[in-house]
């Protein structure tokens, strides 16, 4: 069938009252607006990075939503005539071509950016519908990737493509029903972030500083109950590392049968043995990951690459787990292209018990509550997250339609 007698596309979702109304244009992206390169300018001279022009690189925008956009970096007007870098127009698409394929966002101010990217300036269209319209193509955008060391796409390749365009009322319509669903999305990562922050501070007032004996914050209860006791932490547990296992037998589904296993840098799926039962902090000893601590609780398998720490009498494990994690224990890793823990030195690090064990208990049961409202509120994030995927799927003709 030629491209002449293929009906034109209309998405699964429509808001009522554009249903029944006719199907969408598919122009090529090239023919609705106008492309702007960029470039970076020599880090060798400083007077180029003093100026008032905003640059941005790939690393300055995030892969979720099309708002996100963080300045830090300014360049000369001198930077801009001297070398490759140019003037993105007001009002434009921010479009990752290289390292980061796919991720976007939008400015509404004059900007500069790297040569990573191939910026768009829409003609008339709705520049939000267009942002999301884009990123509903990310894996047409991948399929693009050419080139071996450096993978991406060029101008020409994105001006080819066919981009799904109803009527303007109806792409407004849809871009402030997203942008809408951004905004709560935002909300709630910025509650997640607040909650994980407030549990950071509340850590550091609930354990001693390093070298004290006593925290800044106590439970009313134990207000007289003395300083807390000095010890190594070799003195308040045993570690040792777990067992090996084939990679061949960690399977990445959990069926019936199957254990947890846990290696250096948390779970690596699910095995038919197991090397613990019980509650136990877990500190990964070797990899990207090192020094980082996770909690184990039931069966599970423990591989060689992670430590398993036993409390000693007198000490809680829920409570060790609090204070391991922040002792922020990569600080003691040696090794630089394989950073590695030592059971030696970690044992030898100070620490301080309280004398009584209902208050560690106290401490334990104050941050497990604060740490479920951290997993709530993330598992509420994922789902809007998840939501908002689902919508655009929906929202946008598929790309078998638009080509």
């Amino acid at each position: 069938m030629s491209s002449k007698n293929k009906a034109a596309p209309v998405p699964k979702l429509r808001f009522p009252e554009f249903r029944g109304t006719e199907g969408w244009s598919v122009p090529k992206l090239g023919s609705i607006g106008s492309f702007t390169g960029g470039g970076t300018p020599s880090k060798d001279n400083a007077e180029y990075w003093t100026g008032v022009n905003p640059w941005v690189s790939s690393s300055d925008i995030s892969d979720d939503g099309i708002h996100d956009l963080s300045i830090s970096r300014f360049i000369s007007d001198d930077a801009i005539q001297a070398t490759a870098t140019k003037v993105v127009p007001p009002n434009s698409i921010l479009l990752v071509s290289r390292v980061g394929v796919g991720k976007l966002a939008i400015s509404r101010a004059s900007i500069c950016t790297s040569q990573d990217f191939t910026n768009f300036t829409p003609a008339k269209d709705d520049l939000v519908f267009l942002a999301y319209c884009i990123k509903s193509l990310k894996t047409k955008l991948l399929a693009l990737n050419q080139g071996m060391a450096i993978k991406g796409f060029t101008k020409d390749d994105i001006s080819n493509i066919g981009i799904p365009l109803p009527k303007l009322n109806e792409q407004q319509k849809i871009a402030d029903c997203l942008s809408s669903l951004d905004e709560l999305i935002a909300a709630q990562a910025r509650k997640v972030d607040a909650l994980k922050t407030h549990k950071k501070g509340l850590m550091q007032q609930l354990f001693p500083r390093e070298g004290e004996t006593q925290p800044r914050l106590r439970f009313p209860e134990f207000q007289d109950s003395g300083e807390w006791l000095p010890k190594t932490l070799g003195g308040a547990c045993k570690m040792q590392a777990g067992k090996f296992v084939s990679a061949a037998d960690i399977y990445a589904q959990s069926t019936g049968g199957l254990f947890p296993c846990f290696g250096g840098n948390g779970l690596r799926g699910y095995t038919v043995t197991q090397t613990h039962n019980g509650t136990y902090p877990l500190i990964g000893r070797q990899g990207a990951l090192c020094g980082n601590v996770k909690l184990a609780t039931g069966k599970f398998h423990a591989t060689e690459h992670a430590l398993v720490v036993t409390p000693n009498k007198g000490v809680e494990a829920i409570w060790l787990y609090y204070l391991l994690d922040l002792l922020n224990l990569n600080r003691f890793a040696t090794g630089q292209a394989q950073p590695g823990l030592s059971v030696d030195v970690l044992e030898k690090v100070p620490v301080a018990v309280p004398k009584v064990e209902k208050e560690q208990l106290a401490i334990a049961s104050c941050l497990s509550s604060l740490d479920t409202l951290i997993i709530a509120a993330t598992e509420e994030l994922e789902t809007l997250k998840t939501h908002k995927k689902g919508l655009m799927q929906q929202l946008f003709p598929s790309l078998q339609e638009a080509v």
